[in-house]
């Protein structure tokens, strides 16, 4: 199996929320943003983005490798309730996108960086 395959298939996995099958996908000692998540802190964060954001869908864009490296882009239109990102969405519909990188190690995600559009959600308020 190819990192790209990982990739979808990790992707797939946070579409369907099923959480049983992340370990497969992400390693133990993950970190995000620079930052030790570890397997359960990132699974917490996701779970989280899932509860506020009900309509949450990861559209992959567009989908670079080069091992052990994946760059993507990803593409979301959803409906976050309250605040996102510091900012008072409040059930409107948003579109934007994130550009994350990704290390692999042992065929696990290790290391994800990732920024988000935020000025595309704030020119649509």
């Amino acid at each position: 199996m190819t990192v790209t395959d990982h990739y979808r298939g990790y992707i797939a996995c946070l579409n369907n929320q099923d959480w049983q099958k992340l370990h497969r996908f992400v390693h133990d000692e993950v970190h995000y943003n620079g930052d030790r998540a570890g397997l359960s802190g990132y699974q917490e964060m996701l779970e989280r983005d899932f509860r506020e954001i009900l309509d949450l869908y990861f559209d992959i864009q567009l989908l670079i490798a080069e091992p052990p490296f994946i760059a993507s882009r990803l593409q979301f239109n959803y409906t976050p309730k309250g605040t996102f990102f510091g900012l008072p969405i409040n059930g409107r519909k948003v579109t934007f996108s994130e550009n994350v990188f990704y290390e692999f190690l042992d065929d696990r995600i290790r290391n994800v960086w990732s920024v988000i559009d935020k000025a595309a959600i704030e020119a649509q308020l």
